[in-house]
């Protein structure tokens, strides 16, 4: 009859109280020993009784089951494999019990911080060789500022974490964090991306569970709005002398045809046309000579003889000789590299200091705001499908599925508008003489892209 008991009541010589210890529901040994806390037998046994009906009472948490005790020291004394962690841990996220876990030695068991340096260091990034490997833009002046903001933001608040042990509410919480932050929406949603890029890259590649990061809120807001001339102040803008003539040239290109600094930096000979440009490159001090933003060639408009004139006229001043493959916007240090974008700006600030802002209005202009210039006012003119084909914007989602050909009302379209727009603004005596020998604008050479 004892022996059917599920526990035994036992006394040691030392202890003044009976001890309990219950059979294990599953193998039918006996659990460790628990101190009734009672004096008799009779009242041990009453209480044994009682915590097999109510639970069995643990140093910490509710009274558990015999059966939930017995599984609990089976797991507890099993040797276990990773197999078996793996089968445990499927139940347990087929329970609901948990989100996720992290084995020893997973792909997920790397340190968080330490993903997002590797993800952003240009030379042992998977996901930037990926990107070149597919042919994506990505370059190495971006790669530099993610992996920068990567470490002044993300490393300290994940300090310690894996990259499987990341939850949804780790993000939430961080995000938080940036609302008291002092700077523009576009800034915070931009070093938020500094993570969230690669665990969206992680979750592709199977290296975490689930997307943690999709569907996060990012901030909203206006940013500051980039302040454009009014087209008095640009038409007197090009009537004062420049610090140099480089520059002067460049601000007016990027008037007139919306090109960003490092089109016009990376900008060749070989790319001139009788009355447009042909953007192929891009250039930057960390990439050199790079295709242009999206990977997307494009054919600029350019129906102002004095303009085309004056960048022939330049190419041939290159003090290392002029060829095909020379920069337009020639270096005085080298002739491996064009002039430097910065160059561009003081020169811009200095001539707007000429035609009498002080020095608080030039510095809210920045060379970019050219490009802000041309699009506001042509965007007047022309369909904004046109206009995006000159300035290379990706704005509309669905700009590609329309055909890649060029037509040649379109490009009269522009070139009107331009012509319309500009050509006021452009002072006839522009044009500086200097020898330009043979060099001439080449159709033949530009192509069609």
């Amino acid at each position: 009859m004892l022996e059917s008991l599920p526990y035994s009541i036992f006394k040691r010589a030392d202890r003044p109280y009976y001890l309990v210890s219950f059979k294990n529901d599953i193998t039918g040994e006996y659990l460790p020993a628990i101190s009734t806390k009672q004096l008799t037998k009779k009242a041990a046994i009453r209480t044994a009784i009682d915590w097999l009906r109510d639970g069995i009472p643990q140093k910490s948490g509710s009274p558990i089951g015999l059966k939930k005790l017995s599984l609990r020291t089976l797991f507890k004394e099993a040797e276990l494999t990773q197999d078996d962690a793996v089968f445990f841990i499927d139940e347990l996220k087929h329970q609901g019990l948990i989100r996720s876990a992290v084995l020893m030695g997973s792909k997920q068991d790397r340190d968080f911080g330490q993903f997002l340096e590797d993800c952003w260091t240009w030379d042992k990034s998977e996901y930037i060789s990926e990107k070149l490997r597919r042919s994506h833009s990505i370059h190495r002046t971006y790669a530099k500022s993610q992996l920068l903001s990567a470490k002044k933001y993300w490393l300290e608040p994940f300090k310690g974490k894996t990259l499987g042990e990341l939850s949804r509410e780790d993000l939430e919480e961080f995000v938080k964090s940036f609302e008291t932050m002092t700077v523009s929406a576009a800034r915070k949603n931009q070093i938020l991306k500094a993570g969230l890029v690669p665990l969206k890259w992680a979750y592709k590649k199977r290296l975490i569970e689930d997307n943690i990061g999709d569907g996060l809120v990012m901030f909203s807001g206006e940013d500051s709005k980039r302040k454009i001339l009014t087209p008095e102040l640009a038409k007197a803008l090009f009537t004062k002398s420049w610090i140099d003539e480089r520059a002067r040239i460049a601000n007016m290109l990027a008037m007139v045809t919306g090109m960003r600094a490092g089109e016009i930096q990376g900008l060749r000979l070989q790319d001139m046309g009788a009355d447009c440009i042909y953007i192929r490159h891009s250039w930057n001090y960390q990439d050199g000579l790079k295709p242009p933003k999206n990977n997307e060639a494009r054919t600029v408009e350019l129906p102002f003889p004095s303009v085309i004139a004056e960048l022939m006229e330049l190419a041939s001043r290159n003090p290392y000789g002029c060829n095909m493959d020379s920069f337009i916007f020639w270096s005085k240090a080298m002739p491996t590299k064009p002039m430097e974008s910065p160059l561009f700006l003081s020169a811009l600030r200095d001539a707007l200091g000429k035609i009498g802002l002080n020095e608080a209005q030039t510095s809210s202009y920045t060379f970019h705001s050219w490009r802000h210039y041309y699009t506001v006012y042509m965007r007047k003119k022309v369909d904004e499908k046109l206009l995006q084909k000159q300035t290379g914007h990706k704005t509309l989602p669905m700009l590609n599925r329309y055909s890649n050909h060029e037509l040649t009302e379109d490009r009269k379209l522009i070139q009107d508008a331009q012509v319309e727009i500009f050509k006021e603004l452009l002072p006839s005596s522009t044009i500086r003489r200097f020898p330009i020998g043979q060099v001439k604008p080449q159709e033949a050479v530009g192509g069609n892209v």
